[in-house]
């Protein structure tokens, strides 16, 4: 776990404490998250995830924006309760008044290119690529039409990798 992570957590809980008078329970820190999120929050666990490969590529903007980002999650739970919106004025006013940061929902870090696996499917009129997700739903009892010739869609037993931009 890179220290600076868990300083600008510790940043960011000290704001919010002298800012609403009260403590709060530090959250468990995981540097394990990949694809296309920088981060994540867990408020029912108090636990945060962040992806490294992110965290190297874009540290001091990730250290100002995402961890604040995703511990403001944690404290308007911990303020607000389980049924608020997840970027709802709760969590806005936090990042605005606490950490005096934009309320971003999104970040918008350069992502690496990534292998997708595609398993083709047929019907009578044309080829259909499916995604691994949609792949396993096949196989789970799951039965898709084709929107144009309306026949079931068939696994043809063919898969292609293929590198795609994010």
């Amino acid at each position: 776990m890179p220290e600076m992570i868990r300083q600008r957590t510790e940043e960011c809980y000290v704001l919010a404490e002298r800012h609403y008078g009260r403590s709060f329970e530090r959250p468990d820190i995981c540097l394990d998250l990949r694809g296309q999120s920088a981060g994540m929050a867990y408020p029912q666990v108090n636990r945060l995830r962040f992806n490294p490969l992110l965290y190297r590529e874009n540290s001091r903007h990730f250290l100002q924006q995402t961890v604040a980002h995703e511990v403001a999650h944690l404290l308007a739970y911990r303020l607000h309760g389980k049924n608020i919106r997840p970027h709802g004025t709760q969590w806005q006013n936090i990042m605005l008044q606490v950490f005096g940061l934009p309320a971003e929902r999104c970040h918008s870090y350069r992502l690496p290119p990534a292998w997708k696996t595609l398993y083709a499917y047929a019907c009578r009129c044309r080829q259909h690529d499916f995604s691994a997700q949609r792949h396993a739903r096949v196989r789970k009892g799951q039965c898709y039409l084709c929107k144009a010739c309306r026949q079931p869609l068939v696994f043809t037993g063919k898969m292609e990798r293929k590198l795609i931009e994010r």
